[in-house]
């Protein structure tokens, strides 16, 4: 029988699209550009030469620190909201306004907004692909972590 266990970490991130949303993280070190990198229609990371190259994305709390590349990560950051395959949040390391103008584009014309809050690079680096996430309005972040083989992705 496997002893599964989670540790809990309450983080503070600066809202820079505020609401509410929860996943499983999928973390990278290493920005991502959406063009190129990121299929709108399924949620997967198709840059091959990045580290989650190969994973959905899609409802998953995504968190890379900045976005790489030029405002056509905000075009396809906002057909994936169109066709439901972005991530339910997306987690940097400062104000990326790539991302935010997706965003915003997406709630004026779809009314779904996708949630994009900031944490300091000291919290951002204890976050690990797998931990479930939960993000409220104001910014806090519940991280429950993965320990001795426990799968929180499950829920």
């Amino acid at each position: 029988m496997r002893n599964n266990q989670q540790a809990t970490m309450q983080l503070i991130a600066t809202p820079i699209i505020p609401g509410a949303a929860a996943g499983r993280a999928l973390v990278s070190n290493e920005p991502l550009s959406f063009w190129g990198g990121y299929d709108y229609r399924t949620g997967e990371i198709t840059d091959r030469r990045h580290p989650l190259s190969g994973q959905i994305a899609a409802g998953c709390v995504l968190c890379v620190p900045f976005s790489r590349g030029s405002s056509t990560t905000t075009a396809v950051l906002l057909e994936a909201v169109r066709t439901g395959a972005a991530p339910a949040a997306i987690i940097t390391t400062g104000v990326d306004s790539f991302f935010a103008l997706a965003s915003v584009v997406a709630d004026v014309m779809y009314g779904k907004p996708v949630l994009v809050v900031a944490l300091s690079p000291a919290d951002f680096a204890r976050l690990r692909s797998g931990d479930w996430i939960e993000i409220d309005e104001a910014g806090q972040v519940t991280v429950e972590t993965e320990r001795e083989g426990n799968d929180p992705s499950h829920r």
